[in-house]
């Protein structure tokens, strides 16, 4: 086929096959892929070593060149990788990956996976084959074949978007062979997994797959803290090996976590008398298994469905046409304790705020893709083009949930009433309905008790695109190529709340912390909240292109410039990047990146070698202006460097890592009360200076295998204000494989192995996420 292709293995590479294990039995180990090529009569059996941790080429069409000729900062996660390490969710994947780090939630920002690539939001910026992948989740592993990230502005390949990249999630697909493969695991923490992968060839051309996975466990060293889902993954192909091919495939996923509740920040007084009483900023000073949630109020419920017609074909002559249709569903339904502490109890009285974040939202969308992918010779060059246009909806119905107290007023979005206005100070337990709870030794079993109902304030986000793109890899000479690459999208969405009438609300008196001692709210009796519709409509225009030299087949140096657009409302109603009366009007936000680096393959081509530098700016970004309005008038920039190896040293030794450093800078952060912002020249949320990763595995003797894993990420602010913040971190885990025989195989994971007591997310506010301690778990695998 023209058109470039993932490498989708069958797990058979796991184990030896059947006719040859008698003959590889002693080479063959989880560690290295070994391809054997045998006569019928196994006279003769060759046996030739692969890198499984090494990736020739992106599963995206719209990647025209392999990877070392491809003028862009590209990292693939294996599924080696992804299997040794013990992944079992995206974030896990994703963490063997230096430059990304990982963002928190809470109700107005939805808890799922918010990864953040080269200093930038990218929660908005997650693709499956391709396709966006809209809503807020937590994603499984199960189906998935490999990770790719993509770093830098690029809104040329998938439209709206971040400046820092994005990520596109490989799925397994049927394959021309028959297998039958999975997992049974079992470990520390009530840890138990079950996986299956099954592969039918069912007649000549026509192969069916099947994937599976069952997993729950609590998480190490924090409380009652679980996580509990399910998912399966059919899929069907016609025309394998043919010119036409048809893909069916169907996905379902959902779980039901008990979410963990985090750590407050030792700060929360900004101004006041009690200004002196913060702390440095960090995360107060706890035992690492303090949980501030309620097992019998928290939860959180995902769901995922979406179906994939993917048609395909070959013209000859290296043309090939592709439409793929996707229609997807999604819902994010929870109930999840932040530890606030925004008036500062824990320092005046010991006492922390359980406030109840919660969403409810189900996000439909429609995707439909065309391309044409190829290779030509036109004007003396040889061209590897891929060119096509796409549309989309996305619709998400987003609300919340209120709870009628017994203290105060009867109903509020928060169980506000006598409690926040005062620090808890009627006390800890039942004296605030268990709304308040100690710092030291919260009780999650506390029996709080409210009528929760779903608030009439329903918000429905409509967002269309239509879209058109163009790529080109021109080969000048054997030295020298051209990458190029344009897309224009109109896009345009939509918020409406209609008109409801709002919960019967008395007035309350709420002490608080000023001079006159209490605070008189009254809302109307069953008031009329009126209709809000808010809209922006934009077109913009990106593009990449990138100068590529070879000084040798087995090398590669680049420049390349790439750009993104990030309008308002870019995460179509269910992310970080709402839309809101104050944006609505404004254009997108432009990034510009400019990267130099370079690529080689060595070692006999066998570990691959990267590195780049790179500075994104933002000129145009949405802030305060001095009259109070948000305008398109602040600026932010970030210069980075990073290094990458993937892939064998010898036969017996892969690596997998790198190391990123990123200084990050608000060069303008707008104003505040009417003044120059005082956050001017601050570091971005969520940036490490500097981070590493590194997963290495060694064959020690035949069919035994040992591994490990370094991971450091230096320190992290939550907020633009760089107040509030998580200190720098380095955990260690490890790995051992054996091959039991051509069947059967053993690998014991042990993570965070020095139980280190470390935090992994910072919010802009409130609270960090803190990390699991060390456990263990050990999985068979059987392939046949």
């Amino acid at each position: 086929m023209a058109y470039i292709k993932s490498r989708k293995h069958s797990p058979a590479r796991y184990l030896p096959s059947r006719a040859a294990a008698g003959a590889t039995a002693t080479i063959v180990a989880l560690g290295a892929s070994m391809t054997v090529h045998a006569q019928s009569t196994l006279s003769e059996v060759r046996v030739e070593a692969a890198s499984d941790f090494k990736v020739d080429q992106s599963a995206s069409p719209k990647i025209t060149a392999p990877l070392l000729d491809t003028p862009k900062s590209i990292t693939v996660i294996p599924q080696e990788v992804i299997r040794q390490t013990g992944a079992t969710t995206l974030v896990d994947a994703l963490r063997t990956t230096p430059g990304i780090t990982f963002g928190a939630g809470e109700g107005g920002n939805p808890v799922g996976d918010r990864p953040f690539i080269r200093g930038f939001d990218s929660q908005s910026d997650i693709f499956v084959d391709g396709v966006r992948d809209a809503a807020a989740q937590t994603r499984e592993i199960f189906n998935v074949e490999s990770v790719e990230v993509l770093k830098g502005p690029s809104s040329a390949f998938g439209g709206r978007g971040s400046a820092g990249g994005a990520v596109n999630i490989i799925t397994k697909a049927p394959q021309a062979q028959n297998f039958f493969s999975g997992t049974v695991g079992l470990g520390t923490d009530s840890y138990k997994r079950g996986t299956i992968d099954l592969n039918r060839v069912l007649s000549e051309g026509v192969a069916a797959r099947l994937n599976m996975v069952g997993f729950e466990t609590d998480i190490a060293d924090r409380g009652p803290v679980n996580q509990k889902r399910w998912g399966v993954a059919p899929s069907v192909t016609f025309g394998l090996d043919s010119p036409t091919k048809l893909t069916l495939s169907y996905y379902h996923y959902q779980s039901d976590d008990l979410p963990d509740s985090g750590i407050p920040y030792n700060n929360p007084f900004t101004t006041g008398p009690n200004l002196a009483r913060n702390g440095d900023g960090q995360p107060v000073s706890v035992p690492r298994g303090t949980y501030y949630g309620l097992v019998d109020r928290d939860y959180q419920k995902t769901q995922a469905d979406s179906g994939t017609i993917d048609f395909s074909h070959d013209f000859g002559n290296s043309m090939v046409l592709r439409n793929v249709t996707r229609y997807s569903t999604s819902s994010n339904d929870y109930i999840w304790t932040q530890p606030d502490d925004s008036r500062g109890n824990f320092l005046l009285n010991g006492t922390v705020w359980r406030r109840p974040n919660n969403r409810i939202s189900d996000t439909d969308a429609w995707v439909n893709q065309t391309s044409l992918t190829g290779k030509l010779e036109a004007a003396g060059f040889k061209h590897s083009y891929a060119g096509g246009v796409e549309f989309g909806n996305e619709k998400t119905s987003k609300s919340n949930y209120l709870f009628q107290s017994r203290i105060g007023a009867p109903y509020e979005t928060y169980p506000r009433s006598t409690i926040t206005g005062a620090n808890c100070s009627v006390g800890a337990g039942a004296a605030s309905n268990y709304n308040c709870t100690t710092l030291l030794n919260p009780n999650p079993y506390d029996p709080w008790s409210y009528v929760i109902t779903q608030s009439p304030a329903m918000t429905n986000v409509k967002t269309d695109t239509k879209s058109v793109y163009a790529f080109d890899t021109m080969e000048i000479n054997d030295k020298w190529s051209v990458n190029l690459g344009l897309r224009w999208d109109d896009y345009s969405t939509t918020a409406v709340t209609p008109a409801y009438r709002a919960p019967i609300v008395t007035s309350a008196t709420i002490p608080n912390n000023s001079a006159t001692g209490s605070t008189t709210i009254s809302v109307p009796v069953g008031g009329l909240v009126p209709p809000l519709e808010l809209r922006n409509k934009s077109n913009f225009l990106n593009y990449q292109a990138g100068l590529v030299y070879k000084p040798a087949p087995n090398g590669s140096i680049y420049v390349s410039y790439g750009t993104s657009s990030t309008p308002p409302g870019t995460d179509a109603g269910d992310g970080a990047d709402g839309i809101t009366a104050a944006i609505r009007n404004l254009e997108p936000q432009d990034s510009r990146s400019g990267e130099i680096g370079t690529k080689w393959e060595v070692l006999d081509r066998k570990l691959v070698l990267t590195s780049a530098i790179f500075q994104t700016k933002m000129n145009n970004a949405r802030v305060v202006a001095q009259d109070g309005s948000t305008q398109n008038v602040g600026r932010k920039e970030v210069k980075g460097i990073e290094f990458g190896a993937a892939g064998a040293i010898t036969r017996e030794w892969q690596v997998f890592g790198g190391y990123t450093y990123l200084d990050s800078t608000l060069k303008d952060n707008g104003f505040v009360s009417g003044a120059p912002s005082p956050f001017n020249g601050n570091v971005f949320p969520n940036t490490p200076r500097n981070s590493a990763t590194l997963w290495t595995t060694y064959l020690i003797m035949p069919g035994l295998t040992i591994g490990g894993g370094a991971t450091y990420v230096g320190k992290q602010y939550g907020n633009v204000n760089n107040t509030k913040w998580i200190p720098s971190y380095i955990k260690y885990d490890a790995m051992v494989s054996y091959v039991v025989n051509k069947n059967f195989s053993l690998q014991l994971n042990l993570n965070n192995l020095t139980d280190k007591y470390y935090f992994d997310k910072a919010y802009a506010s409130h609270y960090a996420t803190v990390a699991p301690g060390r456990s263990a778990t050990l999985t068979g695998s059987f392939s046949f």
